[in-house]
């Protein structure tokens, strides 16, 4: 059983990184429950899973498959001594901070229930852009967080409810196909020869699934 270490959510700053001019990657831990539901689509609905979140790139972020992010604590320390930097809890724009939870190891599909009705599906990791390098201000900041390979991970809403710092993470079911969060990452962006795997198991993003099997039909022609 894992612990949430924090809930954080955006405070806007303007950001140069990207055409929509601000950001919400900048997220800061508030004290007592957030309630949590299904945003609904990227671009239409409302965005993030957190109430009180703002997104501001709905292009490429946000959604259902996209509605929460989380990151552990145990690779915020890991980048900590790396990069010789302090690291707070939603500094790579995490909505749940974790610790004693394997979210790279996170099996896609696999379901967390986290406090007393909270339950939300691992789908993928979080792809470095261009607002997260100008964010770490560290040289080749996205080739880095890629080859390191540790992404963290987005999450559907499966059943709504509340989230609140000190509330656990229980695995309540995990899918036998046994595709984590950091397979999935790595077939996608460093070793496509995973890619037919990837794209065969169930609870992969419907969208990103499209894209991978243009990819995969491209390379064989």
């Amino acid at each position: 059983m894992g612990t949430i270490l924090s809930v954080n959510l955006a405070v806007p700053e303007v950001s140069t990184a990207k055409r929509v001019g601000i950001t919400g990657i900048n997220k800061r831990p508030v004290d007592g429950p957030v309630a949590v539901r299904a945003p609904g689509p990227k671009t239409v609905g409302l965005h993030s899973g957190l109430v009180g979140d703002q997104i501001f790139d709905v292009e490429h972020h946000g959604g259902d498959d996209q509605a929460v992010y989380a990151y552990a604590r145990e690779d915020y320390d890991w980048w900590e001594t790396r990069l010789d930097r302090v690291l707070p809890g939603g500094f790579f724009g995490e909505n749940l901070t974790t610790a004693g939870v394997d979210v790279n190891g996170a099996v896609i599909g696999e379901m967390w229930r986290i406090g007393d009705d909270l339950v939300l599906q691992p789908t993928f990791g979080r792809i470095p852009c261009a607002t997260f390098q100008a964010r770490m201000a560290e040289p080749q900041w996205v080739r880095t967080f890629t080859r390191e390979n540790r992404p963290g991970a987005y999450l559907r809403v499966v059943e709504p409810g509340d989230v609140r710092a000190g509330d656990p993470v229980t695995v309540l079911d995990r899918p036998g196909h046994g595709v984590t969060i950091a397979d999935a990452f790595r077939a996608c962006l460093t070793e496509p020869e995973l890619l037919p795997k990837l794209i065969e198991i169930e609870g992969l993003p419907d969208d990103l699934r499209n894209t991978l099997l243009r990819r995969v039909g491209t390379s064989k022609r």
